[in-house]
């Protein structure tokens, strides 16, 4: 088969464009869907690319190595120092307790010597940043606790990379290394202890070169104006500073984390990732269709015992020891499951270390490559460990640490109760209390609840969606209440409770868009306000006027505008369920709405008066 360029991108690029809609469409991770596209396309099934898996991991390690300029780039050092004892401790706990455990019980049934027992315990310690950082965008889990807790293990393990690499060359005892192993290297034929501090004196050149020649040379190109240019220079910083690492025997990709490292630092970084940001999925999807192809199937069908045996005592291993470690950090079940599982992989690092090792002469080939397939099949099963966790034992075992913390004492009856005070709500808080007007508050978030009152707010903590708390808030005697919770259904199940217990109550509620609206019209609400909407018209309305509308004119219409939109959206709201009544509705009404604010401009509304038209007035002054 021809092996050009085209050929092989258009086999990467068809085998993701069929594999990753499949594996969305059976509710599995994207992640899986390249994973299975490598290993269709990989030397093992069909092969279409690779030679025995090598090339495809050198593709492999490009990809690495732009994802690894990419973490190093969004690593906040201010974020880095309020999160440093959660990265310090669950990262030093997760590396060292799985790293003794994997060590002792490999010195204890293999026939390995303490070098490459030390080696592979390291290498199988480390989890997938890639894969994890994925799974926790893909399912909205960043902000979790279980995101926040991967997210800290994750950054420990990427900087404890550096050491491990360094120190590695300290375990040769004085052997050989023959030249054509390691000819990139500018070192090989130094003392491992000289090696070392080559190492650790390259890294910091790196990082001060970087900040005091680099930076500066960026400042010059971006004056030229040339975004191309700038994405070039950046590039070109990855280049030359992975090359320098693999001139002094690392791998290039700890090169490009230093450089992303470096511009982090920068007011280039957010330009830098505006413009890297589109081949960031890209890329990562190729690593993960590298590391499919990787997997050695040959290796595999000659001893399927030790391999998946191996693997599964792995997984069980750091399976065991991350839980351990968030029950220390008292984690509830459902985020502690999903924390253990998620990070129960073996990672991409684990391969540039086995490479390394083996080219050190620690490692024999085939042992490397019985971890690497090892490896790789543990990052395949993480989607299905997850999804296994998600389908039979979140429910059972997850939920039943989720206490419910009881509600505040409420020692006051307003006529107004707000239920939710975060930036929508508060806002409203502040216009009543600014006029003179009493409001009972109510929020769910207790973290929020505590800065608030910090903040001279009396709000109280609870679940509005709980009858008794409303009972408690007055709900009964009060004339209007607001709901103006973040969380749409959430919102709407307030609302629900207020309809069917508090009947007299003026409902005054949020919407986010015209589908929540839609949901809150059926219960009979009629004071809806869309957050889309009025932002939208006020912008509309500025627009207008800097367009040379009067202003009195331009907030006349907008405000009709948001009258008649009112007026469809409750026509709209009855026929949505039919998709063909609902878009010939949509098209009547925008032509209707169109129609009716040309009249209205032809409509004389004072026109001569200007009383509170205060760019009119300052204009008639000027002149």
């Amino acid at each position: 088969m021809d092996k050009g360029f085209f050929i092989q991108a258009i086999v990467y690029l068809t085998s993701a464009v069929v594999c990753v809609p499949i594996a969305k469409k059976l509710g599995l991770s994207s992640i899986l869907g390249y994973l299975f596209a490598g290993i269709v396309i990989g030397p093992f099934v069909l092969g279409f690319i690779g030679s025995e898996g090598e090339d495809i991991m050198h593709f492999a390690e490009f990809g690495v190595v732009m994802m690894l300029f990419l973490i190093g780039l969004e690593l906040d050092p201010y974020k880095f120092w309020k999160m440093r004892k959660f990265i310090l401790g669950m990262g030093s706990m997760q590396l060292i307790g799985t790293g003794v455990s994997i060590f002792i019980l490999c010195q204890l049934f293999l026939d390995w010597n303490w070098q490459t027992t030390v080696v592979i315990a390291l290498a199988l310690s480390l989890s997938s940043t890639a894969i994890v950082l994925q799974t926790l965008k893909e399912k909205g889990l960043s902000q979790t606790s279980m995101g926040r807790a991967s997210f800290s293990v994750l950054l420990f393990q990427d900087i404890a990379v550096i050491p491990i690499l360094a120190i590695i060359p300290l375990m040769m005892s004085g052997q050989a290394i023959p030249d054509n192993d390691l000819k990139s290297s500018l070192i090989i034929d130094l003392p491992g202890w000289i090696q070392t501090l080559i190492v650790l004196v390259a890294i910091i050149a790196v990082y001060f070169a970087g900040k005091y020649i680099v930076v500066p040379l960026l400042h010059i190109v971006a004056k030229t104006r040339l975004q191309e240019l700038f994405t070039a220079s950046a590039l070109l910083l990855v280049m030359a500073v992975s090359y320098l690492m693999q001139l002094v025997g690392l791998s290039p990709a700890l090169g490009a984390f230093m450089a992303g490292v470096v511009l982090a630092n920068s007011e280039f970084r957010h330009e830098l990732e505006g413009d890297i940001a589109p081949f960031k999925g890209l890329l990562l999807g190729l690593f993960f269709i590298g590391v499919g192809a990787s997997i050695n199937f040959k290796l595999i069908i000659d001893d399927p015992a030790y391999i998946l045996i191996f693997g599964a005592i792995l997984t069980a291993i750091k399976f065991f020891v991350l839980f351990g470690i968030g029950k220390f950090y008292k984690k509830s079940n459902d985020q502690n499951l999903l924390f253990s599982f998620g990070l129960s992989q073996a990672g991409e690092f684990g391969f540039v270390i086995l490479s390394f090792s083996m080219q050190l002469n620690i490692l024999p080939s085939i042992l490397a490559n019985q971890m690497m397939a090892i490896i790789a099949l543990s990052m395949v099963s993480t989607p299905f460990l997850l999804l296994i966790n998600e389908k039979w034992i979140d429910p059972f075992f997850g939920v039943k640490e989720k206490v419910k913390k009881p509600h505040d004492i409420i020692d006051e009856n307003n006529e107004v109760i707000i239920a939710g005070f975060g930036h929508f709500g508060s806002t409203i808080g502040r216009l009543l209390k600014a006029n003179g007007v009493k409001a009972t508050i109510l929020d769910h978030d207790s973290d929020r609840v505590d800065l608030l009152r910090k903040m001279g707010f009396k709000v109280y903590y609870g679940d509005a969606s709980r009858l008794e708390l409303l009972k408690a808030a007055g709900a009964e005697n009060a004339k209007i209440f607001i709901a103006a919770i973040d969380n749409p259904e959430v919102n709407l199940s307030v609302v629900e409770l207020l309809r069917k217990h508090f009947p007299h109550l003026n409902i005054l509620t949020r919407a986010r868009n015209r589908v929540d609206a839609y949901e809150l019209i059926d219960h009979g609400v009629d004071k809806i306000y869309r957050e889309t909407l009025y932002t939208a018209v006020h912008l509309g309305v500025d627009a207008l006027t800097q367009l040379g509308h009067r202003k009195y004119s331009a907030t006349r219409q907008g405000q009709r505008f948001i009258k008649y939109d009112e007026a469809a959206i409750r026509k709209l709201a009855s026929k949505r369920h039919d998709k063909m009544a609902y878009l010939a509705t949509v098209k009547d009404e925008l032509e209707m709405q169109e129609q009716l604010l040309k009249n209205d401009l032809h409509i004389n509304f004072s026109a001569s008066d200007h009383a509170w038209d205060s760019e009119h007035l300052k204009k008639q002054i000027t002149e």
